[in-house]
């Protein structure tokens, strides 16, 4: 106290007011750690994007999924166990799925949304973990392991922290956490400013295409996004509105392989349609998508239910990562002669060589392309 008072030449000094201040300063910066705590924990717990997880376990992994239940905060939904363990079946067969040691995961992973594979077996075949692991790298489902159990010896591990438990994290999709999230977030205020700008323009579209054809001005698709997970995806129409309804009509026209429909010249697209495809225009109301957390700016184009259930399980690693406006395709001259294997090809070079830098050139590229009308 003294040390302030010489160094603010202070000539009025009162013991009571500086106690005072800082009982009050601490005070206040403990409450609002506090609320901030609770704040974020909140969202973190009703948010729909909570990881599903399977867990891996025998009769010592009871305190880690109990620990998991009850913080919720973690951000993690226990889907299924699977386990022999009688105390593992007694404990959890009212609260959640379990199946046994020897269950398909490769069936599992393919036909529900998980995002999370946790091991806390104390016992480990080498053979089956190996196994295990490669078929969650397969299609992009992040593996996590005890550490203290670990008999593997791979580069891309990571070292992850909860309470009383360490586990080694193995994922092959993009890893600085801190660049996601700056990622997120000037994607979230770049779209923003992009919708105050050309508020407009999406405006004028919309009166173009209310006066010139029936039906609702934005048309609204079910789409799978990020690990599976299901959302509608906002375009302009730019379709007659019984465009679905001619969809199996078209089949036997179908220029592209692989499980995507596509036409050169489709014949459900409007006039106005057409200069909005050509432009990219129509893809706009899609900046909404990134708004609610749907989408990127940047990232692999979302397909159809259908079409996913068509891919081959290399190709379902795609969906790793959120689904985004354009992507490395979307940029090519020649982008509507690229196959199916090469289209996938080029989202997983983007999983696997991603950056913020990346994503910042695709951007561009994505505008100029847009601007010379050469269409996204």
């Amino acid at each position: 106290m003294f040390y302030y008072k010489h160094l603010f030449n202070l000539t009025n000094f009162s013991h009571f007011y500086i106690i005072s201040f800082t009982i009050v300063n601490l005070f206040s910066l403990f409450l609002f750690r506090i609320v901030t705590y609770r704040v974020f924990k909140y969202f973190r717990v009703n948010r729909d994007k909570i990881s599903n997880v399977i867990i891996y376990a025998d009769d010592r992994s009871v305190a880690f999924i109990d620990d998991m239940i009850k913080h919720k905060e973690w951000g993690f939904r226990i889907l299924m166990i699977i386990s022999d363990s009688p105390v593992i079946i007694k404990k959890y067969m009212y609260s959640t799925r379990i199946y046994p040691d020897d269950n398909n995961i490769r069936n599992i992973l393919d036909h529900a949304v998980i995002h999370e594979v946790f091991y806390c077996k104390g016992s480990i075949d080498d053979t089956s973990l190996h196994d295990l692991i490669e078929t969650c790298n397969e299609v992009g489902v992040t593996f996590r392991m005890q550490s203290n159990l670990s008999p593997l010896s791979v580069t891309n591990e990571q070292l992850t922290h909860f309470p009383n438990v360490s586990f080694i994290t193995l994922r092959n999709t993009p890893k600085n956490s801190l660049a996601l999230l700056w990622k997120s977030f000037i994607e979230f205020w770049v779209s923003i400013g992009i919708i105050a700008l050309i508020l407009p323009v999406m405006l004028l579209i919309g009166i173009l295409i209310k006066i010139t054809f029936k039906g609702p001005i934005i048309f609204k698709q079910e789409r799978v996004g990020l690990r599976g997970r299901k959302f509608y995806l906002y375009k302009f129409r730019s379709m007659v509105h019984n465009a679905e309804a001619l969809h199996e009509k078209l089949m036997e026209l179908n220029e592209s392989d692989g499980p995507v429909f596509k036409i050169k010249d489709d014949p459900r697209i409007t006039p106005i349609g057409r200069f909005l495809r050509k432009t990219g225009l129509d893809e706009l109301p899609q900046l909404f998508n990134v708004l609610k957390g749907e989408m990127s700016l940047i990232g692999p184009r979302p397909p159809l239910q259908s079409e996913v259930s068509k891919y081959e399980r290399w190709q379902l690693r795609r969906l790793s990562v959120k689904p985004g406006i354009s992507c490395t395709l979307q940029i090519l001259p020649n982008r509507n002669e690229v196959n199916f294997n090469d289209w996938v090809n080029l989202d997983l070079q983007y999983i696997d060589r991603w950056s913020l830098k990346k994503d910042i050139v695709l951007f561009f590229r994505t505008v100029t392309t847009l601007f010379r009308s050469t269409g996204l």
